[in-house]
This record gives structure tokens, sequence and C-alpha cells, in this order.
């Protein structure tokens, strides 16, 4: 009989977690969040490329992971991480509608239904 080996992975992860934050080696929850956030920023740019996606997501990914962290440990208001965000969101916006910047990729898309690329 073959069984599932998600149970044991679920208990080996947890208890790793819950070992971790026990012994004080994991960081907070606010603190690894902003890292998980900027590390999803660079990977999507590291995937992806450069291009009109990822001109945009990839900095905001990694702002919004500086603006927790920020918020969290420095204690910055909201509103002004907020507005700044604004500010840096439509930047990246009006820069990825330069001509210079590549269209996405077609790498990653999956392919019609009529058989065309």
């Amino acid at each position: 009989m073959n069984r599932s080996a998600a149970l044991p992975i679920v208990l080996i992860c947890l208890g790793s977690v819950w070992f971790l934050k026990s012994t004080s080696l994991l960081p907070n929850t606010s603190t690894l969040l902003a890292l998980l956030l900027a590390a999803a920023g660079v990977l999507l740019f590291v995937v992806d490329g450069f291009n009109k996606s990822t001109l945009v997501t990839s900095p905001l990914l990694v702002y919004a992971g500086g603006a927790i962290y920020l918020y969290d440990n420095l204690g910055l208001r909201p509103s002004h991480l907020l507005s700044f965000g604004m500010i840096v969101a439509g930047l990246l916006m009006l820069l990825a509608r330069s001509e210079h910047v590549p269209e996405r990729s077609r790498r990653f898309r999956l392919p019609s239904r009529d058989g065309e690329q």
C-alpha cells in the first residue's frame, strides 16, 4: 500500500518553523514578509527578464517589502509609505510605456487552441 507523504512533510515543515521561532532564530513575521516580498520581486525579474511587466511589478514588490520593514522597524507612517509608493508606481508605469522597453516575452505563455505560437 503506497501512502501519501504529505502528512510527514507538513509535520516536518511545521515542526521546523516552530523550532526556529521558539529558539528566536526565525525573524519576526513582518521582517520575514518583507524579505519574501523583496525576494519575489528579484526572482520575478530574473525569471521573466526585463520587459514592460517586470519593469513595474518587480520594483513594486521590492518596495512593498521595504515599506513593510520601514513601517515595522522604524515606525514610518503608512500615509508616507503609501503616497511615496503611488509616486514610484506612477513613474514605473510611465517608464513602461516607452518603446525602448520590450514587450513581455512569449516563452512562458501557453499555446493557443488554434495551434498558433
